[in-house]
């Protein structure tokens, strides 16, 4: 079964790690080309994957994950626009008085960076959405609720092994603990430094205390002298925090 995928959040040694493990799995990644075409048998199945570089691949199913833009046309002209989204304010409300913006659509101050950014995922939309419901109810009764203070979070989970990373991907990395795909029990990660600063975790096998603590990391941002030596403390400098 062909995979093909882009770096984002995969550093090389990161990717070093799941390509092996995949590849156990009897998962052939296709590097270096894209899919360029399908061809379709007579019940109109998908029968074949037509490649850039002129491969043919046999295809019995084909998942595409393409992402997505955020649908902001219907309000064009209507409210202020910022970073492909809707601007709001820490609550949620747009540059119209009483209309909220929520979700993968909302370009909101995210106060841990102090900028503006938009982000696509169900946490956040989950707790957007809480954020926008108290600060709607507050202006009804006279009241004062506290500012979005989002941490930015992603997991993934698939076969025997689970990830999370918190906080923000940018600056120097720094990779930690074992990351053999051969490992029987795999547990390793990667610090993001930047400024001095650890302000980004993954971690992949983590238990629930170890993820919980390389949370806490990503949102103190505590100071780093040595990145060499936060290597090899791996996983207790978080733990430590």
């Amino acid at each position: 079964m062909p995979s093909f995928a882009v770096p984002r959040l995969f550093t090389a040694g990161i990717a070093h790690f799941y390509e092996g493990y995949y590849a156990s799995k009897g998962i052939n990644i296709v590097k270096g080309t894209v899919a360029s075409g399908f061809d379709a048998d007579a019940n109109g199945d998908v029968s074949v994957v037509k490649l850039k570089d002129g491969r043919v691949l046999d295809a019995d199913i084909v998942i595409v994950g393409v992402g997505g833009r955020p649908l902001t046309g219907l309000f064009k002209g209507q409210v202020e626009e910022e970073k492909g989204g809707l601007k709001t304010d820490t609550f949620f409300e747009t540059s119209v008085a009483g209309v909220y913006a929520i979700g993968d659509v909302a370009t909101f101050p995210m106060k841990l960076y102090d900028e503006l950014r938009r982000v696509e995922h169900v946490d956040h939309a989950r707790k957007s959405a809480e954020q926008a419901v108290k600060a709607i109810k507050a202006k009804e009764s006279g009241e004062s609720v506290a500012e979005y203070d989002y941490l930015p979070y992603f997991y993934s989970r698939s076969f025997d092994v689970a990830w999370q990373f918190y906080g923000d991907n940018v600056g120097e990395t720094v990779l930690f603990g074992d990351n053999d795909p051969a490992a029987a029990k795999p547990k390793f990660g990667t610090y993001w430094v930047k400024d001095g600063k650890v302000i980004g975790v993954f971690l992949e096998g983590g238990s629930a205390d170890e993820n919980q603590a390389i949370a806490k990391v990503a949102r103190a941002q505590p100071p780093v002298a040595d990145v060499e030596a936060l290597g090899k403390e791996g996983l207790d400098f978080a733990t430590k925090i």
